[in-house]
């Protein structure tokens, strides 16, 4: 008969050493625990457990390195790729757990065979290899091998014990589990100690005192895996309403043994629409296939529903200009939601709050405290017990879900700390976190940083207003500093995002590698785009411009130099005009589908 004990899942593994052999790796457990070890043949990536480390020859002694988990594999063309973390830091706790922050990822290359496969896809498997490359670098990942930490606390708590029997990779939320797809091969081979599961995000804790008592704040962001991507390349909704950019926000506090949680949300505009890159500053947006936007609407807030309970949701972006199209349409879908439990807000953040006066959020607090006040927060006791429970959520968005969106999460954070606070004693019924300038600070760079890891992730660079964010006011430093973030955004939006975006498709599972011609990276197109080259093209124009610019200061001594100052600047036009055109081309035929460059995964 089996005894209870023997029914709880085995433990995953702390510590692992990957043996590299010239014909496989073995990973053997070295945390303690008396188990098998996995062999992986580096000729198919097919793997099986063994009971000892295989005989060393003393000519050819394998490398040995520690490792601290495994991400999963990935099969491309010739070849399956193993992932693994090889360096991790422990960024604090999750329920009394250790939560690791992955600081190194390292692909291990199953590709022997790759030896006897033909030239034309050794050449496709090194460009897959390159994009494998870019994953390796991926921002924010973490992981804990005891608790989910897919899961907010008010979810764990609901689900009890009874999940607690189940391997931890089967208790992850599989929305935000990064890793989902790459641990499918290791599934199949049911090597459960081995499956660690891996969330996107960020983690942000401090720990400060308010009179004698000592508050533990931690903030949790959680990236939606259904569709993820880079800022320009990812926009709006899917047809199943699945939208970009949507992360999930926890801010936890543990105080006298109590500890609650509140939950926020943020995601992009739930209808089809789009954004394609152009080398303008600032593409047109489209809105795509209009007629579907009341269903994908109607999908996506139905699924929030479900998983939260009430909603509101405040939409940030402009009134007017290509911004206001959408806000528009936002308005109009949302018509057609059904059901009292969802309620929209529109709130211009520019025209109420401009680039500096970031304190008339009050305006829009005013406006949604009712909701916050009904829908509570969770609390549990000091016996563990349920006192309030968080029974709607707050959506937020603006057009990246970035910016103003951090700026707006921030302080609806603050306003529920303060209540929070006031429910446990710390407060009286006028404080505020203010009037405690260490754990104000604290707070303030909390949230900074938080919104940074987030705007990282999508972007490339960190937050604009971050300033406010971090300081309370907008600061000179800070303004210089996000113009030169816009910058940097163009830039990668333009020359970089296309690639990481393939990248994380492929991680993802969103799009699959397959043998054919759908399976050619359009890197391989002929015509104009094999030679164009769009970084050769900033080059000549301003080349052409500097020309024209000369010239111009020379015009007083001989007209003939405005002749020559018309043509360099038509130069510079006319190769300005030619790469937008093959850009946009380009750019709009890589997104049949919905934004890569190969087949659709089924």
């Amino acid at each position: 008969m089996m005894d209870k004990g023997d029914s709880l899942p085995k433990k995953l593994y702390t510590k692992l050493r990957l043996w590299e052999f010239p014909e496989q790796y073995v990973i053997e457990p070295t945390d303690g625990s008396s188990a098998s070890c996995l062999a992986i043949s580096r000729v198919d990536g097919c793997m099986h457990l063994i009971e000892e480390i295989p005989h060393c020859s003393a000519v050819r002694v394998p490398k040995i390195l520690t490792i601290f988990g495994l991400v999963g594999m990935l099969k491309l063309l010739a070849g399956s790729y193993l992932i693994v973390i090889t360096e991790r830091e422990c960024v604090g706790s999750y329920l009394g757990h250790p939560f690791y922050k992955v600081t190194s990822l390292r692909i291990f290359p199953c590709d022997h065979s790759l030896k006897n496969t033909p030239t034309e896809q050794k050449k496709m498997e090194t460009e897959f290899l390159a994009l494998l490359n870019v994953a390796e670098k991926t921002h924010g990942l973490y992981f804990s091998y005891d608790v989910n930490i897919t899961l907010s606390s008010q979810r764990l708590h609901e689900l009890g014990d009874d999940t607690k029997v189940l391997p931890l990779w089967r208790q992850a939320e599989p929305r935000f589990l990064w890793n989902n797809y790459m641990l499918e091969v290791l599934i199949d081979n049911k090597l459960d100690p081995f499956l660690l599961p891996v969330v996107q995000g960020s983690f942000q804790s401090f720990q400060a005192a308010i009179g004698k008592d000592i508050i533990d704040v931690t903030l949790i962001a959680r990236r939606c895996t259904r569709r993820s991507g880079t800022r320009m390349w990812r926009r709006g909704a899917d047809s199943d309403g699945y939208v970009a950019n949507y992360v999930e926000s926890e801010q936890i506090i543990k105080l006298h043994g109590y500890r609650a949680s509140f939950v926020q949300i943020r995601g992009s505009m739930p209808f089809l629409w789009d954004q394609i890159v152009d080398l303008t500053y600032k593409p047109k947006f489209e809105i795509v296939k209009n007629e579907e936007a009341p269903r994908v609407a109607e999908r996506h807030f139905l699924d929030i529903r479900k998983k939260y309970g009430n909603v509101i949701a405040i939409d940030l972006v402009n009134k007017h200009g290509g911004e206001g199209q959408l806000s528009e349409k936002f308005a109009d879908v949302m018509q057609h939601v059904s059901g009292d439990d969802v309620r929209y807000l529109h709130f211009d953040f520019h025209q109420i709050c401009g680039h500096i006066h970031f304190e008339r959020l009050s305006i829009l607090y005013d406006q949604i405290e009712d909701f916050l006040v009904k829908n509570r927060y969770h609390l549990l006791n000091e016996k563990g017990e349920i006192v309030e429970v968080q029974s709607g959520i707050v959506r937020t968005n603006c057009i990246d879900c970035l910016d103003r969106t951090n700026v707006t999460q921030s302080m609806i954070g603050r306003k529920m700390l303060e209540f929070q606070l006031r429910r446990l004693g710390v407060f009286d019924a006028a404080e505020t976190i203010s009037a405690h300038p260490n754990f104000d600070d604290n707070y303030k760079i909390l949230w900074a940083n938080h919104g940074d890891d987030i705007s990282i992730q999508y972007s490339g660079t960190p937050a604009l207003k971050g300033d406010f964010v971090r300081c309370g006011r907008r600061t000179f430093q800070g303004i210089v500093q996000d113009g030169y973030n816009a910058l940097m955004r163009y830039y990668l939006n333009n020359f970089c995002d296309g690639t990481k975006q393939d990248a994380i498709d492929l991680l993802q599972g969103h799009y699959i590698v397959s043998i054919g011609p759908d399976a050619m990276p359009t890197s391989n197109k002929g015509g104009i785009e094999a030679i164009a080259s769009f970084r050769l093209a900033l080059s000549l124009v301003m080349i052409g411009i500097f020309f024209a610019m000369m010239s111009l200061r020379r015009v007083r001594y001989d007209l003939w130099h405005l002749l020559f100052s018309i043509m360099w600047a038509s130069m510079s036009l006319a190769v300005a005009a030619f790469a937008a055109t093959i850009t946009v081309e380009f750019n709009r035929n890589s997104r049949v589908g919905g934004g890569t460059r190969w087949h659709n995964a089924p």
